[in-house]
């Protein structure tokens, strides 16, 4: 059923428009077209995004940083094992799957360190990469004050996820 629901909103959207007169395939082919100047601008952005966060992987400075930090995460209740995927979330969600996928397969999907690295992976967002793309269109500097909450708010979503992880 759930695999029906994308085609049935299709249909019920066009049908609407269709009662409405609306002429379905021009417009598409408008927003299409006006979308292209959006794309472009975002483009360098995101580019840049992940160039860097390829480089903070590749570098070592993602496990060197990890490390550091070990004792720090060791203090809120993260386990010292998924450090690099609590460094990496923040940047990239295609590297951040990979963490999540050497993770499984080192600590076994059902170990606690799996599961406190799953709900990590769920409960985090790409802040930086998010930033990039919202922020693009602005003339001025993203406002500090925006990456830090939402930076603060990624790591208390880790410390959170954690915490449910050993409870339950």
């Amino acid at each position: 059923m759930s695999a029906l629901i994308l085609p049935l909103l299709f249909i019920v959207v066009i049908l609407i428009a269709a009662c409405k007169k609306v002429r379905v395939y021009d417009s598409f082919c408008r927003g299409a077209k006006e979308s292209v100047p959006l794309v472009l601008s975002l483009f360098p952005y995101l580019a840049a995004m992940l160039a860097l966060a390829s480089l903070f992987e590749e570098s070592g400075l993602s496990a060197l940083l990890a490390r550091a930090l070990s004792p720090a995460f060791s203090f809120l209740g993260i386990p010292e094992e998924i450090a690099g995927l609590v460094l990496v979330k923040p940047f990239s969600g295609s590297a951040s799957a990979a963490v999540l996928a050497d993770i499984c397969a080192r600590f076994g999907a059902d170990s606690y360190i799996a599961r406190c690295a799953a709900a990590v992976y769920a409960s985090g967002e790409t802040v930086f990469y998010l930033s990039a793309v919202y922020y693009a269109g602005l003339s001025r500097r993203p406002p500090a004050f925006a990456l830090a909450v939402a930076a603060a708010s990624n790591l208390l979503a880790v410390v959170a996820a954690c915490f449910f992880c050993r409870i339950f």
